[in-house]
């Protein structure tokens, strides 16, 4: 696999489905990502100017290559609700080779 076609898993959460449903249809059609799971609400408890918080949230998880990353982290803070949004990605090291040749192929084109 060339450093193109390296896979990253790019996590984030959003306030509610409908958010996390027009953020991953976007990305998927842009080409920003190969598939995006939605997962069922969480809780999540964090420190938000000096104040301890908790809101329920949905989490996405993004299939995406090196060479989509940039622009799929581009177009997550465009459509992201929160001021400050996690968007986390980790570098994909092993993987059934034929699943990670999909992902980089359903992301191609971007440069």
């Amino acid at each position: 696999m060339t450093p193109k076609e390296e896979i990253i898993i790019v996590f984030t959460h959003v306030p509610n489905r409908a958010c996390a449903e027009y953020i991953a249809q976007t990305l998927v059609t842009e080409k920003l990502a190969a598939c995006v799971n939605i997962s069922s609400p969480v809780t999540s408890i964090y420190q938000w100017q000096g104040q301890v918080e908790r809101a329920e949230e949905i989490g996405l998880t993004i299939k995406t290559s090196c060479q989509a990353y940039a622009a799929c982290e581009t177009k997550l803070r465009i459509l992201h609700p929160y001021e400050l949004p996690e968007i986390v990605g980790i570098h994909v090291n092993e993987g059934l080779p034929e699943y990670l040749a999909w992902v980089a192929t359903e992301t191609m084109g971007r440069e």
